[in-house]
């Protein structure tokens, strides 16, 4: 399957003008029984923008194909014995997804089959997951605060852990291939870059004066954005590794992070509020909004890999594509 030909990035003001047109659609998942019962965890666009993964509370993990929100539409992921922590998708590859779970496990599925293909137990509850931009690596955190490196190739392999001395909440790998830096958040209010493979640490961020929950590095390398316990966003410029400018409009804890698929544009999920926003990257000017009810706020947020559409999911209101329904942007 080809990827979709990307939006070209535009202007700020011309971004502010277009964005109120978008339109939200809602997928609605009857295994939902109400706030609590169903809440979606993670959410994540494979490489081509053509599917969506949702990983939930009850252990439902689905994928989506955004154009057909009916349920019929969508794939069942069946195996994990407890919740869905976190998803990711192999960027090298559109059907091939890895999931982690509190049952222990990290899973690799080929979602056209709807088989999983490797079990990697990993000694611990799964908290988060990270794949390397290649391909070659996964990174799974527990939440006990271990790091288990996998391999994938030949077959997904655990390689011996790593117990941080602080707190870890999220990780990322930078953009090289081979990956040669992992950027994790720290429950001290820091960031640490690590050298990878061996993850000796290069680099503090003393980010945030409370727990650092979330991170995203910018397609183009260029910032790095860091959610906070404290609701704010800080950005990072990596050429210096200092911060920029600080977003403050969101109300709660920033539980996730991300930049458009130009880095242009950022924005934070929390579960606080009623309102989803969008900041430019470079001024750090609010120039969207998004009304997304009295539904609990939405802890997690995902931009599509190739346009400006943002998926977002929260207490007990399952998933919404902002862009999906139509739009002039």
């Amino acid at each position: 399957m080809a990827p979709p030909h990307p939006r070209r990035p535009i202007a700020k003001d011309r971004f502010a003008a277009l964005f109120p047109t978008l339109k939200v659609q809602t997928y609605h998942d009857p295994a939902s029984r109400g706030p609590g019962s169903h809440t979606i965890r993670t959410i994540a666009w494979n490489p081509t923008g053509h599917l969506i993964a949702t990983g939930s509370a009850d252990r439902t993990l689905r994928i989506w194909n955004p154009e057909k929100p009916q349920v019929k539409n969508s794939t069942e992921l069946r195996g994990h014995t407890g919740g869905i922590e976190r998803v990711a998708w192999n960027p090298t590859k559109e059907a091939e997804l890895a999931s982690v779970s509190s049952d222990g496990s990290c899973r690799f599925w080929d979602v056209r089959s709807k088989t999983c293909t490797a079990i990697v137990q990993l000694g611990g509850e799964g908290l988060t997951i990270a794949w390397a931009a290649d391909g070659s690596a996964v990174m799974v955190g527990r939440k006990d605060d271990t790091l288990v490196p996998i391999t994938i190739h030949p077959t997904p392999t655990a390689q011996p852990s790593h117990a941080p001395a602080l707190q870890t909440n999220q990780c990322t790998f930078n953009h090289t291939s081979p990956p040669s830096h992992l950027l994790l958040t720290r429950g001290d209010g820091s960031v640490t870059i690590a050298s990878y493979p061996s993850l000796q640490t290069l680099h503090t961020l003393h980010a945030h004066t409370s727990s650092c929950l979330s991170l995203a590095l910018s397609p183009t390398s260029r910032y790095l954005a860091i959610g906070g316990s404290d609701a704010l966003i800080s950005l990072y410029d990596t050429t210096d590794w200092v911060c920029k400018r600080t977003l403050t409009n969101l109300t709660g804890a920033v539980k996730s992070v991300g930049f458009s698929f130009d880095g242009s544009f950022v924005v934070g999920g929390s579960d606080e509020g009623n309102v989803l926003e969008v900041a430019h990257t470079e001024s750090g000017e609010y120039v969207g909004k998004v009304d997304i009810g009295a539904s609990g706020g939405c802890g997690v947020v995902a931009w599509h890999p190739g346009r400006y559409w943002i998926a977002w999911a929260g207490e007990g209101a399952g998933l919404k594509i902002l862009g999906a329904a139509g739009g002039q942007l």
